[in-house]
């Protein structure tokens, strides 16, 4: 059985307004074979969005040179609950891309760190109602109203869902429209597609499942594909960091060395598919526009 990538990089994103490291920054954990194929891990805590993105196109450069496949997870939404791209008006036959291009025209993300999230999500809720929905989250100082500090209201009837399948199935997943405070993985999807979509574009890259199909991935699958990006989350596993660790290096070492075991074991292609009772329209939308978790 052959493995299906040489090499495992999970990234620990981050929304900090600032340069930052430690406990919440970003953290980037490398599991690759040295010369004697033997598995060895690194990790890298860039002080920036910026730096990090360099660090990782220059790491996926490193392994296409060698000629060997990553599989690169984020650990932020890759995609959003149905109808978001419809709802915007977005144009493009595939509502994720129509996303991930209209967030790249929106989001600036300086070199010291400072973005504009709050004035995305917020611009957003301007767009699909008028008022402080479905985006929330901000300090108090960059509240709109467009946009506050506190969830305004629940999701009703005809509003876009709270939470993706994935979501659901993830058990404890946040909600993407939480822009602020623990969890916010909103604020690192919104910094975060933009970069991911220009090392995909930058490479022979595929993102799960939105191009790969929402399915068992072979050998066949990616012929000639360098990267595969999916997304990942950490809480799916118990990682327990070493002494005097943080816990952010802890998980994405876990994460990366439990699909380099499923990979050696032949075990990481079925991972890709959907469960045995998933609704067919739950794999159309992570297919189309909502993403799925690696391992939910």
């Amino acid at each position: 059985m052959s493995r299906l990538f040489s090499a495992y990089v999970i990234v620990d994103w981050s929304a900090a307004a600032k340069p930052t490291t430690g406990a919440d920054s970003v953290w980037i954990g490398v599991l690759k074979r040295d010369v004697r194929f033997r598995l060895t891990f690194e990790s890298h805590n860039p002080a920036t969005r910026q730096e990090a993105e360099a660090k990782l196109a220059a790491i996926l450069d490193d392994f296409k040179k060698r000629g060997e496949r990553a599989l690169v997870g984020f650990d932020f939404p890759l995609g959003f609950p149905q109808g978001f791209a419809q709802a915007l008006n977005l144009p493009g036959e595939a509502p994720w891309r129509a996303v991930w291009d209209q967030l790249n025209k929106m989001v600036k993300d300086k070199a010291d760190n400072t973005n504009n999230r709050f004035g995305v999500g917020s611009e957003i809720n301007r767009r699909l109602t008028g008022g402080p929905f479905p985006f929330w989250g901000c300090p108090p100082k960059d509240a709109l109203t467009t946009l506050q500090p506190k969830r305004t209201r629940e999701h009703g009837e005809g509003d876009l869902a709270e939470f993706r399948f994935a979501d659901k199935a993830a058990k404890g997943a946040h909600s993407i429209w939480k822009l602020y405070y623990n969890g916010s993985v909103g604020g690192q999807a919104i910094v975060g597609i933009p970069a991911a979509r220009r090392l995909r574009d930058a490479r022979n890259a595929r993102v799960w499942p939105f191009e790969t199909g929402f399915k068992a991935l072979t050998e066949a699958d990616l012929d000639g594909v360098d990267v595969v990006i999916a997304e990942v989350y950490p809480s799916l596993l118990k990682a327990v960091p070493a002494p005097g660790e943080v816990k952010d290096l802890a998980q994405v070492r876990a994460q990366a060395e439990h699909f380099a075991k499923l990979d050696e074991a032949g075990k990481l292609g079925a991972v890709f598919a959907p469960g045995k009772d998933v609704p067919a329209e739950v794999v159309e939308a992570a297919q189309a526009e909502e993403g799925w978790i690696l391992g939910a």
